[in-house]
């Protein structure tokens, strides 16, 4: 079953659609991240579907209910903001309890709701505390506590995260992992964060100008993404694209950044002069005296686990390759890169992407 449904909402200010008519199913149970830059409408569509910003059109539907028309309070819906929002006379355990209060919930059920969430999220030892004695990442679970003792149909997250240093930020994604496994709720999470997408995700949808530009899997998303856009703002560090040509013949090259590149199977036809943006990602691109490419390192970063090389090509781009873990590549050295033509990617001069190359396996 649906547990929220999306019909063709938009969203206008004025004479300006910031939204276009949008449609988006997120099932019961499911972990949906809407992620995307600043300014891409991820939030104004997280504001639409809690009722604090009306829609200028469509249906908006959670739990089989339409609920376009009704005030937030009257969803079914939990939100946790980027800003914590607690009250800082109050102890822990009265700010959970705070929401439930207001509903009038019986005195019993709201100690047993604030006490199972405080065990969940390790509250247990904070409840007298007030906020200003807390850390910030234990106030950000605070947050997330009222949340859970709602006990709401769906959980919206606005970027909880962002005021987290990056070691909290880590630790509270795995918090968040683990707290959607236990409670089995479906979850809408908005972020500008690949990493916080690629672990949390069940579905990443990914926005740019209030349109969705592509959904799947973290993986999908990651290996095959449906447009430039796409390529270029999932992944750490980006995906490399380089404008080329096909080449005249077979199809079977492409022209790009000065050298003759070989193609693998699958494209279909291309058709010769053609103008294309050629996609490759840093982990396919790889020292190799007989590479295609030629070019000077500029930067080399030591991550612990991979090692990356800013390359300088001999005709002015600059690319992000992959080198073993421990190699002694330093910065001014002139190396080759050489391509996998089992991982290349083509976007054609709209920017979607082509269909995959049959060496290419379509991530699940």
């Amino acid at each position: 079953m649906a547990a929220l449904q999306i019909e063709a909402v938009h969203k206008r200010y004025g004479a300006v659609e910031v939204i276009p008519p949008l449609d988006l199913t997120v099932d019961a149970g499911e972990f949906i991240v809407l992620l995307g830059p600043s300014g891409c409408g991820k939030s104004t569509l997280m504001r639409m579907i809690a009722g604090l910003e009306p829609v200028s059109g469509g249906r908006i539907r959670i739990g089989g209910q339409d609920v376009t028309g009704r005030d937030p309070g009257a969803r079914g819906v939990a939100m946790v903001f980027q800003h914590y929002a607690l009250y800082p006379h109050m102890s822990v355990a009265e700010n959970l309890a705070f929401g439930l209060r207001n509903l009038r919930t019986p005195a019993a059920e709201i100690a047993r709701r604030v006490a199972d969430a405080a065990r969940m999220l390790e509250l247990d030892a904070l409840l007298q505390r007030r906020p200003a004695q807390l850390s910030g990442g234990q106030r950000q679970r605070v947050a997330i506590g009222r949340a859970v003792v709602k006990q709401p149909q769906l959980f919206l997250f606005d970027e909880p995260l962002s005021n987290l240093d990056a070691a909290l930020r880590a630790r509270t994604r795995i918090e968040l992992a683990r707290l959607h496994r236990r409670l089995g709720a479906t979850m809408v999470f908005v972020t500008h964060d690949q990493v916080e997408a690629m672990t949390l995700a069940d579905r990443i949808v990914v926005m740019n100008r209030g349109r969705i530009e592509q959904i799947g899997s973290p993986m999908a998303v990651y290996r095959q993404p449906a447009s430039r856009f796409v390529a270029g703002f999932v992944g750490s560090p980006a995906m490399n694209l380089l404008p080329a040509v096909v080449a005249a013949g077979d199809g079977g090259r492409l022209l790009a950044a000065g050298a003759s590149v070989p193609l693998t199977g699958g494209f279909g036809a291309l058709v010769p002069g053609a103008a294309l943006s050629l996609g490759v990602r840093a982990e396919d691109l790889r020292p190799d005296p007989q590479g295609a490419w030629a070019g000077e390192v500029e930067v080399v970063e030591r991550l612990g686990e991979r090692t990356l090389l800013y390359v300088r090509l001999a005709d002015g781009q600059s690319v992000v390759a992959e080198a073993a873990r421990d190699a002694t590549t330093r910065p001014g050295e002139t190396l080759r890169l050489r391509p996998d033509p089992q991982h290349l990617h083509l976007f054609d001069a709209t920017g979607r992407r082509l269909p995959a190359a049959t060496g290419l396996r379509e991530a699940a």
